[in-house]
């Protein structure tokens, strides 16, 4: 089966659909999908769930879907840098499911190997355990959370080979590898694929079994929040 497609267009066609749940690789501005976030910005598909660690910023990366309304909810561990976030958020236009930032990453990899929910302390105690089943374990409470079994995974690699196998460089093998394991179609954006068996078989991140559709292309290497030294 050929997997490489030769847009994001392509590879993300027949995939959407209004109200779906996106789970989407990155962290702050690195290692975000951002062909597949602006295919989704050309889609015009809504009311979309996203499960991600942020929302990226200002006009750039998920914060494009913000400004084109298109994301009905965030479930998300922070939201700081997003001044279009925080206004659509204390308005009612967006809603917002808070997560520990651990528990957002195990609740990706939990549904990616099949587990319905794990308990967890995290939480305990706080606003994040509202509504939410509390057990005792050996004298202390756990709460309960749910694997998120998302309808599409995007996200980003360095490298593919033409079967699906990823490789992450450095920090961008942040929340991608969960959240390409708990989608049903998981598509990936990479700055090279190379041909089947050239990767070393130990520095694989990502098995191809998780990966569906691959696409290749250039990226904005965009520095989040930069401070300089006055001369």
């Amino acid at each position: 089966m050929n997997k490489v497609y030769g847009s994001a267009a392509e590879a993300l066609d027949g995939l959407l659909t209004d109200g779906m749940l996106i789970a989407a690789g990155g962290f702050g501005l690195c290692g975000i999908p951002e062909l597949l976030i602006d295919a989704l910005v050309e889609s015009g598909v809504k009311d979309i769930t996203i499960a991600s660690n942020n929302c990226g910023v200002d006009g750039f990366g998920l914060g494009k879907l913000l400004d084109t309304k298109q994301i009905k909810k965030m479930m998300s561990s922070y939201v700081g840098e997003n001044a279009e976030f925080m206004r659509q958020y204390l308005s009612g236009e967006l809603e917002l499911e808070f997560n520990p930032q651990g528990t957002l990453a195990e609740r990706m990899r939990a549904a990616g190997h099949g587990i319905p929910g794990f308990y967890t302390k995290t939480g305990v105690g706080t606003v994040i355990a509202e509504g939410k089943e509390v057990k005792t374990f050996n004298g202390e409470d756990y709460i309960l959370e749910e694997g998120i079994f998302a309808d599409l995974s995007i996200v980003k690699a360095w490298k593919a080979d033409e079967t699906g196998n990823l490789v992450f460089r450095k920090t961008a093998r942040n929340f991608n590898p969960p959240a390409a394991m708990c989608g049903k179609t998981c598509v990936v954006e990479v700055e090279e694929i190379v041909p089947t068996g050239s990767l070393d078989p130990d520095s694989i991140h990502l098995p191809g079994i998780y990966v569906h559709r691959i696409i290749q292309g250039e990226h904005e290497k965009r520095i989040e929040q930069r401070t300089i030294r006055e001369a």
